[in-house]
């Protein structure tokens, strides 16, 4: 048995020396651009998605809609032994105080949930929106294709379904379909406080909110950039901790920031032809996006999307004026680089949830010495654990150390005043936690 162990442990280093799985390379082979093609071809020939818009049609409106993506769901589901958990998560809202709400009607939300192996109660989630709007809000009758706002999200997390369905996973995997964006982030809200009122533990939400388009109003052509959107810190952090933050930093270590790092340092690994940017902000300027919700809650989430967006084809009726067409249709999709976001989503979502918890308690020290000192509570699936240290300007974790199956550990010459340091626990294969920053100071 001991000599088994010793094996483990020396193909776990292997792992984390090679940095690279070939099950993360034939998982981004794997995403079809084909079949987003049809998916969203299928969205937008519903005419519109308005959440206010008809619900008895099978033809047209958000009911017809929602009905598809949950028969895909379903389908996908019996291809792979009813490996899904497929139904309808919903919330009534009324139009009384809601000024984006033109009449009462069920917020309908379409989940599928990949139960995990080992942590069925830990989960990762990826969102697209199913919803779209024309130029008035309000407006629940008018043709609002959303091709790209956001049937490029809602295909996306449909074809990651089909092809991580086709493996298993230590920890779940929500694919879902979020309603109400455009009315007040209705749907993200709902799903949110079902997690919570059921005791989910979330490792984090990729949130996927236009993802199809390359050419942006400035008339930049980009087809290999794409946008992290985190906030920095939790919105529901205590006193205590804000305190501490002042004095110890950690004002850009929060769980979200985290997440991100996580996606940024995974596509660069794997994809090394993208351009991952993390945006220091919880959304874009003045707008929000369906990771919010969570957030708000204390969950880990980040919105993905295209770097270069134009505003001719979002929250627009069909017309041209003045030489411009406006309107969200599919002619504007461009289907190669929303197949490269998918495959973004994908391995980070393979690579999140084959992943074990992350360390507990992670205390750090080294006040006034010329080393610094860790300490952290071991968790269960860990073969290892590794510390990870960077710049304090520098926005990515730059350097790193793998220090086998320990729990505490002191990094020789390296003064504690000059970085910023985190934790991660190291799985089978080689994946990673996020990393977690010390929320403990301890002096010996």
């Amino acid at each position: 048995m001991k000599f088994l162990y010793v094996i483990i442990l020396f193909l776990v280093s292997f792992k984390i020396s090679a940095q690279t799985n070939q099950k993360i390379y034939n998982i981004i082979d794997a995403i079809s651009e084909e079949h987003l093609r049809i998916d969203v071809r299928t969205l937008t020939n519903f005419g519109t998605r308005n959440t206010f818009s008809d619900t008895l049609s099978n033809t047209r409106g958000i009911g017809a809609a929602r009905r598809w993506i949950k028969y895909e769901f379903e389908t996908i589901s019996k291809r792979c032994n009813n490996c899904l958990t497929v139904f309808y998560q919903k919330d009534f809202v009324t139009k009384a105080g809601n000024s984006r709400v033109p009449h009462d009607a069920w917020v309908v939300n379409v989940v599928a949930i990949q139960k995990g192996t080992k942590y069925p109660n830990r989960f990762v989630i990826m969102s697209g929106d199913i919803d779209s709007r024309a130029s008035d809000t309000m407006d629940f009758k008018t043709d609002a294709p959303g091709a790209n706002d956001n049937a490029s999200g809602m295909a996306g997390t449909i074809e990651v379904a089909r092809v991580l369905s086709k493996y298993k996973f230590e920890s779940s995997i929500v694919y879902v379909g979020l309603s109400g964006e455009e009315q007040g982030l209705f749907g993200g809200a709902g799903l949110a406080k079902y997690a919570k009122d059921n005791g989910w533990d979330i490792i984090g939400v990729l949130n996927n909110d236009m993802i199809g388009n390359i050419k942006g109003i400035d008339g930049v052509i980009d087809n290999r950039t794409f946008r992290i959107f985190s906030e920095p810190v939790s919105s529901n952090e205590t006193e205590e901790q804000r305190k501490r933050r002042r004095f110890y930093g950690g004002e850009v270590d929060g769980i979200s920031r985290q997440l991100a790092r996580y996606v940024y340092k995974t596509t660069k690994t794997y994809m090394p032809e993208m351009n991952p940017m993390m945006i220091y902000r919880l959304d874009r300027f003045g707008r929000g996006g369906h990771h919010r919700p969570f957030n708000d809650l204390g969950y880990a989430g980040i919105r993905i999307m295209e770097a270069h967006e134009n505003y001719t084809q979002q929250h627009q009726d069909i017309r041209e004026e003045h030489g411009i067409k406006y309107g969200d249709v599919i002619e504007h999709i461009n289907f190669n680089y929303a197949k490269k976001l998918t495959a973004v989503n994908a391995i980070n979502l393979a690579s999140l949830a084959s992943s074990p918890p992350p360390p507990k308690n992670v205390a750090i020290g080294g006040v006034v010495e010329p080393s610094v000192k860790f300490r952290w509570e071991k968790v269960d699936g860990a073969l290892g654990y590794k510390i990870y240290w960077r710049d304090t300007t520098s926005p990515t974790w730059d350097y790193s150390r793998y220090v086998g199956n320990i729990s505490e550990y002191t990094l020789d010459g390296i003064v504690i005043d000059n970085y910023f340091f985190g934790i991660a626990s190291i799985g089978i294969d080689g994946y990673e936690s996020p990393v977690i920053f010390p929320n403990t100071i301890f002096r010996d």
